[in-house]
């Protein structure tokens, strides 16, 4: 899957830092804390990241991309710990990505850029393939790891199995986040370990299991 944070083509210029990256992107986060959507600049970044603005501008085009790189970099520290059972990993991952809801920086960024993607389809593509595709990692995983335990069925072989397979990945991701985004940032919840589990049971069981 393509790193959203990859040298652009046609781009000349000295190779990349990856500490320098790393550093303008806390410095984005902080600022958007700090500042806000609305008062974010590129200049702004630049001076607490202590780069030039131009080297931002060989790395990302506009605030938009780098703030959705800023963001995507916080996702990928999700992980799928092996907990035993389908249920408990759902908790668990559940549980984890409610605590990066949470967290200021996440929260003032996703939800700058996604108010941005309403009016610029190049910006909402971004999102999806920097964070949405990138973290459809953790369902691959979770469906794998319950198929060979024996808790979910094989997928069906061939073209129509594979196609069955990627949309059930895609459905189950989009019930699991927007379930948590939802709660985090919407409804201003916590997602605290009883919600996680009545949340991975509603998932599993259907209402019924719910009773």
């Amino acid at each position: 899957m393509p790193d959203s944070t990859s040298p652009r083509k046609g781009r000349p210029g000295r190779p990349r830092s990856a500490e320098a990256d790393r550093a303008i992107l806390d410095a984005t986060r902080a600022a958007l804390v700090d500042v806000g959507w609305g008062k974010l600049t590129m200049g702004e970044v630049a001076t607490r990241a202590g780069v030039a603005k131009t080297t931002l501008y060989r790395r990302w085009a506009n605030k938009n991309e780098l703030v959705v790189d800023a963001v995507a970099v916080l996702f990928d520290e999700l992980e799928l710990p092996d907990r035993g059972c389908l249920k408990a990993d759902i908790e668990g991952v559940v549980l984890q990505f409610g605590v990066l809801l949470a967290r200021p920086e996440t929260k003032t960024a996703l939800m700058g850029v996604v108010a941005e993607s309403t009016t610029d389809d190049a910006l909402r593509e971004r999102i999806r393939s920097a964070i949405v595709d990138r973290q459809k990692r953790l369902v691959v995983l979770g469906r794998e790891r319950a198929q060979q335990r024996g808790e979910l069925p094989p997928d069906s072989p061939g073209t129509e199995g594979a196609l069955a397979a990627d949309q059930a990945i895609g459905l189950i991701f989009d019930v699991i986040a927007g379930a948590i985004i939802h709660r985090t940032l919407v409804s201003s919840e916590p997602v605290d370990p009883a919600w996680a589990q009545n949340f991975a049971t509603l998932l599993l069981t259907g209402l019924v299991g719910l009773g």
